[in-house]
């Protein structure tokens, strides 16, 4: 048994990530900005990156941290620079002055093209911070995850009920279930391989093309679905009224726009992670089946 101080652990990712450390035997203490009902095994720090008191609460008495937190969607630059960059400092000050040593960081396949998108210039400079620490670290770049609780592909499964998919331009991209991700993290807590950078994926090689997925979304809400590519300037208009109607809550963005547009979101075969340290569980056929009975229980679909 160990303890586990986590961050993000009230979104998609961290609550599942939770649940498994939970009954992987492990007690959590997990930030987070409002109040939570009690939970065995969980001890809740109220606070936020931007709240060192409340880091350094998280810190006492963990063997390691998994950094999960972080900002998708938000209006500026500054935004992603305090969500990211500065929000990701602070954590590594917290573990280094608590003296943390196992530091378990999520990152993203956007890091990979900084220059792209300012979510993806946000996740590099994170790395960076992390990568000129002196904690013993490991760094996770998940390609879209999806699962039971997320939210962010539930437009893509409710467009395919109606037998329709808009996808970017010509491309390629790698997908996991969250619950293969979870996993990961947590075999990352207990065995280090190093100060390196892994991008775990479904086990499909090569990843998916946008039409081949979006077929695989609608065999799992059991329809078939007709793929249809959208170029870059209506993918920027449908940003412009998604940000109209739902505002701040808008999923599709100018800079989400940016980075889905890229033709190579697979992961890179050379940062899989040992097959004798994880291999994927979950087939995504099987996965996005499961996903879609989740939203249907839910009344999502």
């Amino acid at each position: 048994m160990s303890i586990l101080a986590i961050t993000g652990g009230t979104g998609f990712v961290g609550k599942r990530l939770i649940d498994r450390a939970l009954a992987d035997g492990h007690q959590v203490r997990a930030l987070t900005r409002r109040a939570q009902a009690h939970r065995a095994g969980v001890t809740w720090i109220e606070g936020a990156l931007d709240t060192p008191d409340a880091l350094a609460r998280l810190m006492e008495g963990a063997e390691a941290v998994i950094h999960v937190a972080g900002v998708l969607n938000v209006p500026t630059r500054a935004d992603f620079a305090a969500g990211n960059i500065a929000g990701t400092q602070a954590v590594v000050d917290a573990a280094t002055a608590a003296d943390v040593r196992r530091f378990v960081h999520v990152s993203s396949l956007a890091a990979r093209e900084p220059q792209l998108s300012l979510y993806g210039w946000s996740k590099h400079g994170a790395e960076e911070v992390v990568e000129a620490s002196s904690l013993d670290w490991t760094m996770v770049r998940p390609p879209a995850v999806y699962g039971p609780g997320d939210m962010d592909m539930r437009d893509m499964f409710r467009m395919a009920k109606h037998r329709l998919a808009l996808t970017p331009p010509a491309g390629r991209l790698s997908v996991i279930h969250v619950d293969d991700l979870v996993r990961l993290l947590l075999v990352l807590v207990a065995t280090d391989p190093g100060r390196i950078i892994l991008e775990p994926d479904d086990g499909t090689p090569g990843g998916w093309t946008h039409r081949s997925f979006a077929r695989a979304l609608g065999v799992a809400v059991g329809r078939g679905v007709m793929p249809i590519a959208l170029p870059r300037a209506l993918m920027n208009a449908a940003a412009s009224a998604d940000k109209a109607i739902r505002r701040r809550g808008a999923r599709l963005t100018h800079d989400r726009v940016a980075y889905f547009c890229h033709p190579d979101w697979a992961s890179v075969p050379e940062r899989r992670p040992d097959p004798a340290l994880w291999r994927p569980e979950i087939a995504t056929p099987d996965g996005l089946a499961q996903t879609a009975a989740w939203y249907r229980a839910n009344g999502l679909l």
